[in-house]
């Protein structure tokens, strides 16, 4: 009996293992592109190292950083009502969205990133990914519930540093328990 319930045990890793070994690996390029060579790779290490700090700057408020990253002409638009041919749920000008985030209480208890990846056009960097919220509400009542965000965004090199030039949500915001596929990624 132990030497059959060892071969189960043998054999449930051995099909776990080949299973995981076909799940695609995460990849900070979009498919299709050449996998980048060194000076490549550590630029897009730098544009999302960049983009974290954004992201980690508009959940603490960190105006005085988001003045510096955002580019003067700056835009973000909420919400994927464009892409269907309707409104966007808000539109953000630099002065709007500083405003937003320098809030307090933050609007946010968290956002992270993932699923992130760069396409690089020399000093442009355009990237691609979602990130998940929890927003802060004005109730005494928790938040517990979690959004997410498709999106694009551009980002350019000026006199040697990065700066925010756009965010375009493509699909979303989407609570969480909406949405099947997200189980269990909170």
């Amino acid at each position: 009996m132990r030497a059959r319930s060892g071969f189960v045990f043998v054999f449930a890793l051995t099909i776990v293992g080949a299973l995981s070994a076909q799940q695609p690996k995460p990849t900070t390029v979009p498919p299709g592109v050449p996998a980048p060579g060194a000076a490549d790779a550590a630029t897009i290490a730098a544009v999302m190292a960049f983009e974290k700090q954004c992201d980690d700057a508009a959940v603490k408020g960190d105006v005085a950083f988001l003045t510096r990253a955002l580019s003067p002409d700056f835009l973000m638009t909420h919400g994927d009502g464009w892409t269907s041919g309707g409104a966007p749920l808000k539109v953000d000008t630099k002065e709007t969205w500083l405003a937003y985030v320098g809030k307090q209480p933050s609007p946010y208890v968290y956002r992270r990133l993932d699923s992130v990846q760069v396409e690089l056009h020399g000093d442009v960097a355009l990237t691609v990914g979602r990130y998940k919220y929890l927003p802060r509400t004005n109730s005494a009542a928790p938040t517990t519930s979690h959004l997410y965000v498709w999106f694009e965004r551009a980002y350019v090199k000026r006199n040697g540093e990065w700066q925010f030039l756009s965010h375009r949500t493509v699909k979303g915001p989407v609570r969480e328990d909406d949405d099947p596929k997200s189980s269990g990624t909170r």
